[in-house]
């Protein structure tokens, strides 16, 4: 049976991302437009009239620029995210990582936006032929899920063909909802694009205004490759559609235009929602005994070319291979200081794009380098072959280890030129020197003692020839070629090259398909990701610090079992990088180009940092601390020495943080858990793990055959089941309660404001001087939508049950005078009530003696860790050294370890897991107690959050935790004597032994 992926609908942080820009248009009636089609549909309305021969279909905007602005800052706010001062565009920005789920996201919002508004027309422009057939892909993937989510709503998306015109005029004419996938170079020049141009195929009108009558919503996926630049062509032709709105999703924006949503780098690897990053690192020690020269750039402007150059500098410490700028005529001796560069100097340079070249002139001779080649380096393809070598063995290490599991093992090559892993020879098709390197290696490697039985236990025996393949673009000959992208010709390439990649992705990851390594040109680095790729090795130059980024992006994804089923936790999710530079400088230079790329600075407090913390305080704007609130406390922290003037965290801040001696002015009190949090964020660094440290955990056999923890597991080793019983009249009574008590809903109001215009040199200003109390509109009452279908649909309620909560709530004014806002406003609040009731309703149930967790999966299960992650030696525990995922984790199990009241404990593995309706959930630590007189043991499962209150965590999370406690109460009340409890720290667990 073929492999079918399942998707998650209720992620919290993707629903928080859809919400966002469903927010933007907070009292937008349900609304959409018609217009003629025929005569032209740039015709003026009379001649429109005389001739329809058909109507479409658009969306239509009710709501003012200064309704968005409102909108766009309450968003803002709950976000965390700074205020936009006013909408200069109608450019909204969600910044999402890599492998968090963008293109869902987005295909999620495009149907929230249709059934809350009645937007039906979608515009996806994507930069690359790869990112427009992962779309597509996407789409075809998500096509049932999506269908059973929204009630078998009617839809079509396609891929915009120049050469089938006639497909628009459907675009524009159909009453569903049409989502368009296009390319940006093929819509950015109008003197060659047929979208610009009249055809017959669309009834003698231009196939762009039929797109502008539509008033289309466009979808920016990778926002900083569309752009072309800042004034690009790309930009000019999204313009071209005049669009009711532009949504620009990535994790890498150039231009952040109004930021809605943020699910950055940080936020991403703390939440575990993409995989951990390890880097192993191939460098070149103590080779500086021949004249080394790389060419990594050339740059020019009007007055001067030059290149960048990496060299064999002697420094005062010894000789270290930097990079330096030269122009024609450098002398590498003088620039080096070391005379095996006598007589090396720098000739002829060229910058022109796609023709780089700097001529090295040497005693004799001279050679030509083009992009990333070097003179002098290690002769032939001797770190390559050490690279792939790393690169097959990291890859058996894991399929021996994940292929139980259901999982299949992928690795992903990156190279320079395709020639070097497939030629061509009178027509026919050869290995290149990469390709014959890899099947020596893998086959040298799968003979090895190591490996060779346990292979074939797992299923995994394939030679090293089944095991491999290449996807490059593919010209009309059937030959594999290099790409730019940068013409119609090399976008059909490219197209015919990625088609089976992209298309046949369930295939791939299938066990029946051996093809577990993939060796693709540079040009794949963006739109494929796959979500089983552990592996990614760079046989090229990293020549850019975002094509770094984008080249580990296609490995974020989390993984999925052979059911479809995305697998959770780093224990599985470790992304190796195969790279050739230390390890030190992979993190920093990935750590530089995260905080250019995202905004995020490391290390640095912003003023606006604390606003989106949720207050008590019903008065304040959308029950949030608010920016002026944030900007005191701020300043507070800049008075105490904790933060400089430009926000960057201090040492005393993180002293302070450590060991807990944060001072806060008494209005914060009440919030110190949730900033505390904060900081400890802001203050820190990206972790990036460096593969040689990584270490494989042992048990420790003394513990685990000790008779404190065989009673210890006994004790929670149990599995449960669980049934939800909703109390439906608690339910309505919360949700009704919970909607009469909620601020009142928006009206139309007029807002007077009155600003001076001042013409100088940097240009136009506006300063605000005046502004009047707000006007309430008279206006007339809109059409009104079924009030139940809508929640019904939004909440999965059943129809009785709503009725009775809007009806309870005794608001249904507020339905009739502004429907859309009641709509949204009412589904937030059951959701948050169903949500808890369901947790409320969990009961929990011990399925019998003979389902648990074996204690002997302490030994086959294997463990692995990070030496700067992890308490070697741990003597109580019941492996040899405990992995940590925080420093709050690790200041724990050192206190176990000190305190001789601990007799034994076990930091939980990650198979270890209670069902939840939310998802699986891992608690802490299990620990055995010796009570204070010696006599008895006590028995805890133990979750450390930092804080003991569920208050302070993320509502899932808090929800996850509380049925962690209904699960082991189960087992209490059927026998265990194991006590569930959460603490914040040692001290605040210790509260439990008396």
């Amino acid at each position: 049976m073929a492999m079918k992926l399942q998707f998650e609908p209720d992620l919290d942080y993707q629903q928080e991302a859809v919400e966002a820009v469903c927010d933007l248009f907070k009292g937008q009636e349900y609304a959409r437009s018609e217009f003629a089609i025929g005569g032209g549909a740039a015709a003026d309305q009379s001649a429109m009239e005389f001739a329809r021969s058909e109507m479409g279909v658009g969306n239509r905007l009710a709501l003012s620029d200064a309704d968005l602005l409102i909108n766009l800052n309450d968003v803002q706010i709950r976000n965390g995210i700074e205020l936009s001062s006013r909408l200069d565009s109608r450019d909204f920005t969600v910044e999402m990582e890599t492998g968090t789920g963008k293109t869902y996201v987005y295909t999620r919002t495009i149907f929230e936006l249709n059934r809350r508004f009645g937007f039906t027309k979608f515009v996806i422009v994507v930069p690359s032929v790869a990112i427009k057939e992962g779309v597509y892909k996407s789409l075809q993937m998500t096509d049932e899920h999506i269908r059973s989510l929204y009630g078998n709503a009617s839809f079509d998306y396609f891929i915009y063909d120049s050469s089938k015109l006639g497909i628009v005029r459907n675009f524009a004419t159909s009453s569903g909802v049409q989502i368009m996938i296009v390319t940006v170079g093929a819509i950015n020049k109008r003197d060659v694009n047929n979208l610009y141009k009249d055809s017959e195929k669309v009834g003698g009108d231009t196939p762009v205004d039929l797109i502008r009558a539509t008033n289309p919503v466009i979808i920016v996926d990778e926002p900083q490759s569309v752009d072309g630049g800042l004034g690009g062509r790309g930009r000019e032709a999204l313009g071209e559609m005049r669009p009711l709105c532009a949504l620009r999703y990535s994790a890498t924006h150039a231009d952040k235009h109004h930021m809605v949503y943020r699910l950055d780098a940080v936020d991403a690897y703390e939440r575990k929602l993409v995989k951990q990053i390890e880097v192993a690192s191939a460098t070149v020690e103590n080779a500086y005994n021949a004249p080394y020269v790389r060419l990594v750039s050339t740059q020019s402007n009007k007055s001067a070319i030059w290149a960048s150059m990496e060299l064999d500098v002697e420094t005062g410490r010894g000789v270290s291979r930097q990079v330096r700028h030269v122009q024609d005529g450098d002398d590498l001796e003088r620039l080096t200081r070391r005379e095996l560069y006598r007589n090396y100097r720098i000739g002829e340079i060229r910058a022109a794009k796609g023709d780089e070249f700097v001529e090295l002139r040497m005693p004799g001779t001279q050679e030509f380098l083009r992009l990333g080649e070097a003179h002098g380096d290690i002769g032939g393809s001797i770190v390559q072959r050490e690279m792939i070598k790393r690169a097959i063995k990291e890859h058996l290490d894991k399929e021996i280890r994940l292929r139980p599991q259901g999982i299949k093992v992928l690795t992903l090559f990156f190279i320079d030129k395709v020639d070097k892993y497939r030629r061509y020879e009178d027509g026919n098709q050869v290995k290149g020197e990469y390709a014959h390197i890899f099947e020596e290696e893998y086959d040298r490697l799968a003979r090895h003692p190591d490996y060779q039985a346990r292979l074939r236990e797992v299923g995994a025996a394939y030679s090293g020839e089944d095991a491999h393949d290449g996807y490059f673009s593919i010209d009309r000959s059937g030959a594999s070629v290099d790409t730019a992208e940068n013409n119609q010709a090399n976008r059909d390439n490219a197209e015919r090259g990625y088609s089976l990649i992209m298309r046949e992705k369930e295939r791939l990851l299938s066990f029946e398909t051996p093809l577990r390594f993939i060796f693709s040109h540079s040009a794949l680095r963006e739109g494929w990701d796959n979500p089983n790729v552990f592996q990614i090795c760079n046989l090229r130059d990293i020549q850019t610090e975002r094509e770094r980024r984008q080249t580990i992006g296609r490995g974020l994804r989390l993984c999925v079992n052979q059911d479809g089923e995305r697998v959770r936790g780093f224990e599985v999710n470790t992304l190796t990088v195969i790279a050739t530079e230390p390890f030190e400088e992979f993190a920093e230079n990935l750590q530089k180009e995260v905080e250019a790329e995202t905004g995020i600075r490391f290390g640095v407090i912003e003023r606006h940092q604390f606003a989106s913390i949720p207050v008590a305080d019903e008065s304040d704007v959308a029950g949030r601390l608010g920016f002026e609130r944030s900007q005191r406390l701020w300043d507070h922290l800049h008075e105490q020495g904790f933060v400089d003037r430009d926000g960057r965290a201090q040492d005393a801040l993180r002293d302070a943080l450590s060991n807990g001696t944060l001072t806060l002015p008494d209005e914060f009190e009440g919030l110190r858990e949730r900033i505390t949090a904060i900081l400890r964020k802001q203050a820190g660094r990206l972790q990036i793990r460096n593969a040689d440290e990584r270490k494989k955990v042992a048990p420790r056999r003394a513990v685990l055959d000790s008779a404190e923890f065989k009673a210890l597991w006994d004790s929670i080793k149990h599995k449960t089941t669980y049934r939800v019983r909703f109390d439906n009249e608690g339910l309505i009574r919360g949700c009704a309660d919970a909607l009469k008590q909620s601020p009142p809903i928006p009206v139309a109001r007029l807002r007077w404001r009155r600003a001076d215009i001042a013409i100088e040199q940097g240009g136009v200003s506006a300063t605000e001087t005046e502004s009047a109390a707000p006007v309430t509109l008279e206006t007339q009452r809109p059409d009104l939508p079924d009030l139940l279908t809508e929640l019904e649909s939004r909440t999965r309620l059943t129809r009785r049950t709503l009725a009775r909560i809007v009806k309870e709530s005794e608001r249904l004014d507020d339905f009739a005078s502004n429907p859309q806002a009641f709509i949204a406003r009412s589904s937030e609040v059951i959701i948050r009530g169903k949500a808890a009731a369901l947790v409320d309703g969990v009961k929990y149930r011990k399925v019998g003696d003979g389902e648990y967790y074996a204690q002997e999966l302490f030994e086959t299960q294997e463990l692995v860790g990070y030496l700067k992650s992890m308490v070697t030696d741990a003597k109580k525990s019941a492996h040899e050294d405990v992995v940590f995922d925080s420093p709050n984790e690790e200041r724990f199990c050192k206190e176990l370890e000190l305190n001789a009241a601990i007799k034994v404990y076990t930091k939980l593995p990650g198979w270890f897991h209670v069902p939840t309706p939310l998802g699986s959930y891992n608690p802490d630590w299990a620990v055995v107690v010796q009570d204070e007189n010696g006599d008895d043991r006590l028995y805890f499962v133990v979750e450390t959050k930092g804080s003991a209150m569920l208050s302070d965590l993320r509502p899932a999370e808090a929800m996850k935790v509380a049925c962690g406690k209904a699960h082991f109460d189960a087992l209490r009340e059927a026998g265990s004597s194991a006590q569930y409890v959460v603490a914040g720290d040692f001290d605040d667990f210790t509260q439990y032994w008396r």
